[in-house]
């Protein structure tokens, strides 16, 4: 009876420390990206060329990290109410994609394809595109 017990409260314990840690995750504070310096600035072809030398050393260096990206626009357009700029670099399958924030989002009208532009965001990986979130516009 006695291994019973303790092999109860093991896990009653386990559960409430899991339900703690699964609480603390799921309510962490998001990353304000405009109001935090950038971790790493770079142009849009240096990054896309880095990504596609090596993938798996480009995501240690770049994923989850908020980096400032300076390009020429080559497309804006909005889906699902967010503003999206592609900045276009020498390869003619790669660019790189800003999902912006919906603060920035409001000043995409004036913005204009060929415009020299700086966006902050969030690197979440690279699919023929690096891909930024939560970008905000700086310049």
């Amino acid at each position: 009876m006695m291994n019973r017990e303790k092999i109860i409260i093991v896990i009653l314990i386990f559960g409430i420390l899991g339900a703690f840690v699964g609480y603390k995750i799921y309510n962490k504070p998001h990353i304000d990206v405009a109001e935090t310096l950038a971790d790493i600035s770079i142009s849009a072809n240096e990054i896309l060329s880095e990504f596609a030398a090596d993938e798996t050393r480009a995501n240690t260096k770049f994923l989850d990290k908020i980096v400032a990206v300076k390009g020429v626009i080559s497309e804006t357009r909005i889906e699902k109410e967010k503003g999206i700029i592609t900045l276009k670099t020498n390869d003619d399958f790669g660019s790189i994609l800003c999902h912006l924030s919906a603060k920035s989002t409001k000043k995409m009208d004036k913005l204009k394809v060929g415009e020299i532009v700086i966006v902050k965001g969030i690197c979440t990986g690279y699919l023929m595109d690096v891909i930024l979130v939560k970008s905000e516009i700086t310049n």
